[in-house]
């Protein structure tokens, strides 16, 4: 069930930020042709107002989303994401223990959307993807998962130099370590474990802080969305402590 009306994290006379729930679309996809509620619309509603959105979010992941008010500030919004001014930090709990930090140079085939990606060409190369990690914490269950008798997980925070498709996701299953709940990209034996050991059935992603100078004043902006109850959940039956 998603939570109306959504939470809003900051807001000013040219940008609105909300804490996206886990389950959100933040516009219509080809992806999920059966839903009928979005993001868009259900802030546009709220506030009786048009909104512009300035990134994405995927569907099963939680936490800042930006959009402009008007569509000059979103024109100028844009150009602060394409040179890498925008910062956006992710928890994330992925399998296994990785090391206390890493750097991920991996380049990504670009995926397309079917309804809003449509005029887009299908046989590029692969794109310049990079992303940054930190350990924050790791445990060990003892819950046998296939060949092992005991199951791993460390609790990330996840740094996105680049702004491609999946890019979390994608990278963290390239280097062995996929994220817990990514019924795409995962590992399906540790989701069971989530759902069946404690009730975890989301991807356990979250964007939690987002820094990048006000497209029109050129003040510094830095919004965070606070980890939703579910997700506080699984850290704490884990002994994950986050910050």
């Amino acid at each position: 069930m998603i939570p109306e009306p959504l939470t809003v994290l900051y807001r000013d006379t040219h940008l609105i930020a909300i804490d996206k729930p886990s389950g959100l679309l933040v516009h219509r996809s080809g992806i999920d042709r059966h839903e009928t509620r979005f993001a868009m619309q259900i802030l546009r509603d709220q506030i009786g107002q048009r909104v512009h959105p300035l990134h994405r979010l995927d569907k099963p992941t939680s936490g800042v989303l930006l959009f402009a008010l008007d569509a000059d500030t979103a024109r100028l919004t844009g150009p602060l994401f394409e040179c890498h001014r925008v910062r956006k930090h992710y928890l994330a709990v992925v399998r296994g223990w990785t090391d206390a930090e890493g750097h991920i140079d991996y380049p990504l085939r670009e995926i397309l959307d079917a309804i809003t990606d449509a005029k887009a060409r299908d046989d590029k190369p692969a794109q310049t993807a990079i992303t940054d990690y930190r350990t924050l914490g790791q445990t060990e269950l003892p819950f046998p998962v296939g060949r092992y008798p005991s199951a791993r997980y460390s609790l990330l925070e996840l740094e996105p130099r680049t702004g491609r498709k999946h890019q979390l996701r994608r990278h963290m299953k390239h280097i062995f370590h996929p994220i817990v709940g990514d019924t795409t990209h995962g590992d399906g034996r540790h989701n069971r474990l989530f759902r069946d050991r404690f009730g975890s059935d989301r991807l356990l992603l979250h964007c939690r802080a987002m820094t990048l100078p006000h497209p029109v004043t050129g003040d510094a902006l830095s919004i965070e969305a606070p980890l939703s109850a579910d997700f506080a959940a699984t850290l704490a039956h884990l002994s994950l402590p986050w910050p």
